[in-house]
């Protein structure tokens, strides 16, 4: 079994290495950590907000994708221009990718609760190995000259919200950076596309539903398409089911959200793969935690869907 697993993981660390860069890490609660991907995000919340989100992936599958991400975005007190910060570090067995990225959105008023805001996203991505996995560098010319790489990167987006719907498109890295500083191969950031939507629909006052939708369109990778619909239960209770189709990471799961305060939100999230890692693993665990320090507007409607 052990040498299956690293027969696996083996295969994953060579499609990360030849050619092109690991992809950025996926998340199934992506529609509330959507600054990550998106710049035109930052500030669309009215209020000074932190995510914190930690994901296990393929739990019991040796050298398995663990993730971590911090980000904080804010409005200005001229609310169209939005700002953030956000730093995530996706770890796949020896692998360490750490991201660095800042973020500028700036919003039109469109109709009567609707905005279209614009942003743009700059930053590093961090390359590097394990030190006691560095000693095959000697052995495999492939990771030589490739290992702790500081690399620049911009992306872009645009977004789109009202009080019931919001949709958005964006490339949050654009370069095709070389990682790789030697010669006779390249090590290339892939280029990933995403486009996300959603809609909340009143059932009655007490509940509410919202599906939401991700596509995710990397160069080199099959398309993925995340499905998720939660319901709400009297503002404060979500509970959900999620949906990836992939070729790859294909995955069920279910989502369970508490709106504890107007300020304080916390959620987990359990995923089961049904591609041909499921034989491997127990699945996949992720952690959320939001937080709103100041709401600009007294009333501003508890919670935030979006």
């Amino acid at each position: 079994m052990k040498l299956i697993k690293n027969y696996i993981i083996a295969i994953a660390l060579f499609s990360c290495t030849v050619g092109m860069a690991q992809q950025l890490p996926q998340f199934t609660q992506y529609m509330y950590n959507t600054i990550s991907i998106n710049p035109a995000y930052a500030g669309s919340r009215d209020a000074l907000s932190i995510i914190a989100l930690h994901r296990s992936q393929w739990v019991g599958f040796d050298g398995g994708p663990t993730t971590q991400t911090l980000s904080i975005h804010t409005p200005l007190r001229n609310d169209r221009i939005g700002l953030g910060l956000s730093f995530i570090e996706d770890d796949l067995g020896p692998e360490n990718f750490s991201y660095l990225y800042g973020d500028f959105s700036y919003a039109i008023p469109t109709g009567k609760t609707g905005k279209l805001a614009f942003g743009i996203k700059a930053g590093f991505t961090q390359y590097s190995l394990d030190a006691d996995f560095r000693e095959y560098e000697k052995f495999d010319p492939l990771i030589l000259g490739i290992e702790n790489r500081w690399t620049p990167n911009i992306g872009l987006g645009v977004y789109y919200s009202t009080n019931k719907l919001y949709f958005g498109l964006s490339a949050p890295r654009l370069l095709n950076t070389d990682r790789n500083k030697e010669q006779g191969f390249e090590a290339l950031e892939r280029i990933s596309y995403y486009g996300t939507a959603g809609y909340v629909f009143d059932f009655s006052q007490a509940i509410k539903f919202k599906p939401a939708i991700m596509v995710k369109a990397t160069n080199g990778a099959p398309v993925s398409y995340d499905f998720t619909g939660n319901f709400l239960f009297n503002e404060k209770l979500w509970l959900g089911a999620s949906y990836r189709l992939n070729k790859e990471t294909a995955a069920i799961g279910g989502l369970i959200d508490f709106q504890i305060s107007r300020q304080l939100r916390i959620g987990y999230s359990y995923e089961k793969p049904i591609s041909d890692i499921r034989a491997y693993t127990s699945g996949t665990h992720e952690a959320l935690i939001i937080y709103e320090f100041k709401f600009l507007s007294s009333k501003l409607k508890s919670p935030r869907y979006f």
